[in-house]
């Protein structure tokens, strides 16, 4: 099943055409990435990885300097991993679209107006700083909000929804309502797969996908490697790059806009394979 809608998002003031898939490739500068072989800390390391990212082919940059059940990094700390990882990756790439992954206002706007970062990406859209929603509308930059139950250090131990794919639609419409009455034009929704959620909710979430266009905004899916497939399937992150491309495959099919990975080249491959598809007649 094919599903489309010609879109565009505004990317340091050009388009970004999201009528086809995106991949987005994840830079972690930090040193506890529940995946191991996404880690980088060194200049080195963090060079290496922005070249791969970039010549497998990804259209977005996604770089994070913290990890959910992480102890709190402090936002100073945050910043000072981010601006050594945005300096190189600008160093090798000038031109390169990157989206920040923060939950901390301050530090979106440091990446923003120190770096030119031309998207936030938040896990708590808004819920875990009060000044995110008018800092993002201040910035003009696209917002991608993610649906997380919770907190990152107790997301997983209290798990309640009565119904969960309605809770997260009305999650969604009530900040979109506001982000709009904000003047923010650019929102990008990720259900939020395995931020507050058992193993049961990521698959019934993810099974009515396509739910979540009736927003009419491009939608995020983030599955890479997760424990919804290493659990599922007895194994581990390390393991986890053909469920995560069978996952990722899905998504397609379902409606996804962007799709966002530690294995750019795996889903590059996935989402070529689908563009040919889709232009048979």
């Amino acid at each position: 099943m094919e599903i489309t809608t010609a879109r565009y998002i505004n990317v340091n003031g050009s388009l970004l055409d999201l009528s086809q898939p995106r991949v987005m490739g994840i830079l972690n500068v930090t040193p506890d990435s529940f995946y191991a072989g996404s880690r980088t800390q060194t200049e080195v390391e963090i060079a290496r990885r922005v070249k791969q990212i970039v010549s497998e082919g990804a259209a977005i940059i996604d770089i994070g300097a913290s990890r959910p059940n992480a102890d709190n990094v402090s936002a100073r700390e945050e910043m000072e991993r981010l601006r050594m990882g945005l300096k190189i990756l600008f160093e090798i790439q000038p031109d390169a679209v990157v989206s920040v992954d923060t939950f901390r206002a301050d530090v979106a706007r440091m990446c923003v107006e120190e770096y030119g970062v031309a998207i936030i990406n938040d896990i708590a859209a808004g819920e875990m700083d009060a000044n995110m929603f008018h800092t993002v509308a201040a910035l003009n930059v696209p917002y991608i909000m993610m649906h997380m139950q919770g907190t990152p250090q107790d997301m997983q131990q209290h798990i309640h929804y009565d119904h969960i794919r309605m809770e997260i639609m009305q999650y969604f419409a009530l900040r979109v309502q506001d982000l709009h009455a904000r003047g923010v034009k650019d929102i990008i929704i990720d259900p939020g797969f395995g931020f507050g959620k058992t193993l049961a909710h990521n698959y019934e979430l993810f099974k009515h996908l396509e739910d979540f266009k009736l927003f009419e905004l491009p939608l995020l899916v983030g599955i890479s490697r997760k424990s919804m497939i290493y659990k599922l399937l007895d194994s581990s992150p390390e393991e986890a790059l053909n469920g995560t491309t069978v996952l990722n495959t899905i998504a397609l099919t379902k409606g996804a806009d962007i799709l966002r990975v530690h294995d750019v080249k795996a889903c590059v491959e996935a989402v070529r394979i689908f563009n040919q598809m889709n232009e048979q007649k």
